[in-house]
């Protein structure tokens, strides 16, 4: 098998400023054909998830409004890592402000880059147990949250049968079940 080599950056220029995202467009040589050609990249900051367990055993998850597909889907509490905050930090806040539950402490369990064909950011999944309810949900003014317990023995099958269907969930609970091996 042959080494694929990295193709060299030439030039890089922020197109948009999204708030929330950045969209660049690069452009690059081929090592291959020594041709130049244009990419979009979508920069963020880190994103991390978490799957907060209680103590019978149920995943703390949210039901949420979504803008992508206009529907409301469920999700695990997950966002965006602030500037000099610690991933698990970051995990742990979203778990509260988005449920109002709390756990003493957080573990990585995984990380993956949501999709390499854009996006140059990493989203990081944590586990939490002994969640309990502590405070209300602190949604911001783009945020409306509602939590739903879900047992976690029937995770499997709300995830074969679609109503988990958000990618990078889909991914944390692979990454609790490696974690269970």
């Amino acid at each position: 098998m042959t080494e694929i080599p990295h193709w060299p950056l030439l030039a890089t220029e922020q197109l948009a400023d999204c708030k929330v995202f950045t969209v660049s467009r690069t452009t690059v040589r081929s090592p291959r054909t020594g041709d130049t050609h244009p990419f979009f990249r979508i920069d963020s900051t880190p994103w991390v998830n978490i799957i907060a367990l209680t103590p019978d055993q149920d995943v703390v998850m949210v039901r949420q409004f979504r803008h992508g597909p206009r529907e409301v889907t469920l999700e695990i509490p997950g966002g965006m890592v602030d500037a000099g905050e610690d991933p698990g930090a970051a995990a742990l806040r979203e778990l509260l402000e988005e449920t109002g539950y709390s756990a003493a402490r957080a573990r990585q369990i995984g990380v993956v880059n949501p999709n390499p064909a854009l996006f140059g950011n990493s989203c990081f999944t944590f586990l939490a147990e002994g969640a309990e309810r502590v405070a209300d949900i602190h949604n911001d003014g783009t945020e409306h949250t509602e939590v739903e317990l879900v047992p976690l023995a029937d995770v499997p099958s709300r995830l074969a049968g679609g109503d988990i269907d958000h990618a990078l969930v889909v991914a944390a609970f692979l990454w609790h079940r490696l974690a269970a091996d």
